[in-house]
This record gives C-alpha cells, sequence and structure tokens, in this order.
C-alpha cells in the first residue's frame, strides 16, 4: 500500500489568499473515472477515452502533469444521478458541511494532479461537455473553500487545502448526500474507479471492494464480494 499525503490546512486569510492568487498551478484531486492516466490524458491531449462515448477536444495545454501523488481528501464518495456513459449512478463528492475535516471523518482516495489553471478549467469544461478555453477565477474557491461557478453536477468547486504550496481543488455537485435520491453505479463503473484506486494507492482488491461496498448508492445494491469479482475478472 502506497502512503497517501496528507493536507495542509486552507489558511483562507486576506493575506494568505492574496499570496496564492494568482494560481498558475494547483492539484486537480480527481477521485472518480479520472483517477485512471488514460482517461486524463484524453481531457488533456484530446481523443476518445477508454469506454468514453465521445471525443474530447482536449486542452489549450496539452502536456501531462508535472507530478502525480495518491491523497485522501476529507469527505465521502457516494453515487447519484445517472451516466449517459456507464449508465447507473455517477461518482460524487461530498466533502461534509464546511469546516468538519478531522479525526472520525470519512476520507475519500483520490489521485491528485498538479497542473495549470488553464489544464484544470478545460477539464471542468468538456466535464460538463463544453468547448474548454476560458480560466476560471478560483479566488471565491481559494477564500471559502467553495464556489458554485454554475447549476451542473460538476460544477462546485472544494478547495480542501493545500500541498506543497499548491491549493487542491475537485469538483463536484452543489448537493450534498443526503439532498439527492442516491443511483447504485453499473459494474463497468465501479471497475473502473475501483481499478484506479488499486492502481493510484496500491490498495488491496478486497480493500478495494470493501470501500466502495460502503459507499452511499453502491451499499445495499453491490457487496464487497460481488465488486472484489468485478476487480479480479478478465479484462
Amino acid at each position: 500500500m502506497i502512503r497517501p499525503r496528507r493536507l495542509e490546512a486552507l489558511d483562507s486569510s486576506p493575506e494568505a489568499v492574496r499570496r496564492r492568487t494568482p494560481v498558475r498551478r494547483l492539484w486537480y484531486a480527481a477521485y472518480g473515472s479520472n483517477m485512471h492516466r488514460e482517461r486524463l490524458t484524453a481531457y488533456l491531449a484530446g481523443g476518445r477515452p477508454p469506454g468514453g462515448l465521445r471525443t474530447c477536444p482536449g486542452c489549450r495545454d496539452p502536456r501531462e502533469p508535472t507530478r502525480t501523488v495518491p491523497l485522501m481528501l476529507p469527505g465521502l464518495l457516494y453515487f447519484a444521478t445517472e451516466s449517459q456513459v456507464w449508465t447507473g449512478g455517477r461518482a460524487f463528492y461530498d466533502p461534509g458541511p464546511a469546516g468538519t475535516a478531522g479525526a472520525g471523518r470519512p476520507e475519500l482516495p483520490c489521485r491528485a494532479y498538479l497542473l495549470t489553471t488553464g489544464q484544470f478549467s478545460d477539464i471542468l469544461a468538456q466535464e460538463m461537455y463544453r468547448e474548454p478555453g476560458e480560466d476560471l477565477d478560483l479566488t471565491q474557491a481559494l477564500t471559502h473553500g467553495r464556489a458554485h461557478i454554475g447549476p451542473g453536477r460538476y460544477e462546485t468547486l472544494v478547495c480542501a487545502g493545500t500541498l506543497d504550496g499548491y491549493p487542491v481543488l475537485t469538483c463536484t455537485a452543489p448537493w450534498s448526500s443526503d439532498d439527492v435520491a442516491l443511483n447504485a453505479p453499473s459494474a463497468a463503473y465501479l471497475r473502473h474507479i475501483g481499478a484506479g484506486i488499486v492502481a493510484a494507492h496500491d490498495w488491496s482488491v478486497h480493500g478495494t471492494a470493501r470501500y466502495l461496498a460502503g459507499c452511499p448508492g453502491a451499499a445495499g445494491h453491490w457487496t464487497a464480494g460481488e465488486i472484489a469479482a468485478l476487480l479480479t475478472a478478465p479484462s
């Protein structure tokens, strides 16, 4: 098992925000299908990712991430809405109420990519099926820890902290896991996410399966044994 990096708390004082802005580089914390490098590369360089139904236009800057690290985010993974690509529920991140990180809180395994602000902005545009081309204003997310940049399912930014001096950001839905109807993920989607966790964190298949089986949306619909069988089945 790889030891994941731990976040440093976000300092939202005016002086700290001034030091951080404008942001030129940041960590994108991917927790769903983008944990796979091949899928992220399709967003960066353009093309159709494995399992994808559409071709991504790519980023203005197609270069690979400067660094990649395993990371644990405070909060939980849950499944809701309906994926057009995978069918079944989509993966979302629920960070919980602001200021609730700490001992006893659930954690979500992710893979963090060190990107430019432009690359992060273009990836989020493609997640919402829009053409990339405009940098996001991250000031509110860096100041308050969260920002709504639109009403879409992945248009709420969360700045979970910092790592090596760079802010750690991800995207999720504007609602919490308690405010939306949960929806069980498909077998293909679970297998994809599970394989990403194993690759990024070097978790065992059974440990990964137990984790996913406990996530809201999957819990009660998938057992750890069934998910482990998905992860060990021939491709």
